[in-house]
């Protein structure tokens, strides 16, 4: 999905490049504030193709489109900072509300599922991890990283029930690789940090991934 949105971009930019070019029309690619599509378009795209958090890519794009619309002086650079507050405040405010109507389910079966949650947690502080758990049966786990970098191969792993994986990540990131036959749900909460899957998986046993993430990234594939 992400590479057919990049691929429509650079279709568009590819079709204005060659109108202009032919003196079909003349569009000025480069107007004032031209360089907040950078910011603009990579945020919208994520937001619309990427799962779990995705209130860095809103801001992202509120921030991008308040600097284009300070660059084409409809706003100015003082009236930018305290609408960019303001909307910071109302997108994390709305999320909270949302987050909690939304994945009242997901949030019952990780609780379910956290009541018989059993076993050591994994963690890396200031370190890296590498956990495969190749041929071994996956019942669920608890994911720590502080400074330092975490990945847990379940790719070859026996899942046989549904599982909730526990995953906190400050300063730090996390990578989850689980198998295609499963199904991923995630409830995240994060600060300045993220927490996305990559996985695409519509059948099996389901994973619930519950992420906090401060300053770090959670990522599932």
């Amino acid at each position: 999905m992400k590479s057919i949105m990049w691929g429509l971009v650079l279709i568009a930019v590819g079709v204005i490049l060659g109108g202009n070019a032919a003196g079909l029309f003349d569009i000025n690619v480069f107007f004032d504030g031209w360089w907040t599509l950078f910011i603009i378009v990579p945020c919208a795209i994520g937001f619309i193709t990427e799962k779990g958090e995705r209130i860095g890519n809103l801001i992202g794009i509120f921030v991008g489109v308040l600097l284009l619309l300070a660059c084409q002086d409809v706003i100015n650079y003082d009236m930018f900072w305290k609408l960019l507050v303001a909307a910071i405040v109302i997108i994390i405010g709305l999320a909270m509300i949302f987050k909690n109507v939304f994945s009242r389910k997901i949030n019952e079966e990780i609780g379910k599922l956290n009541a018989n949650l059993d076993g050591e947690e994994i963690s890396a502080v200031f370190s890296g991890q590498n956990v495969d758990m190749k041929g071994e049966t996956f019942k669920g786990k608890k994911l720590s990283a502080v400074f330092g970098g975490l990945k847990l191969d379940l790719r070859k792993a026996k899942i046989e029930e549904d599982v909730v994986i526990n995953a906190s990540a400050v300063f730090g990131g996390i990578d989850i690789l689980v198998p295609d036959d499963v199904i991923v749900k995630v409830q995240s909460n994060s600060i300045f940090g993220g927490v996305k899957s990559k996985h695409n998986g519509d059948k099996g046993h389901t994973i619930y991934v519950k992420g906090s993430a401060v300053f770090g990234g959670i990522e599932v594939k």
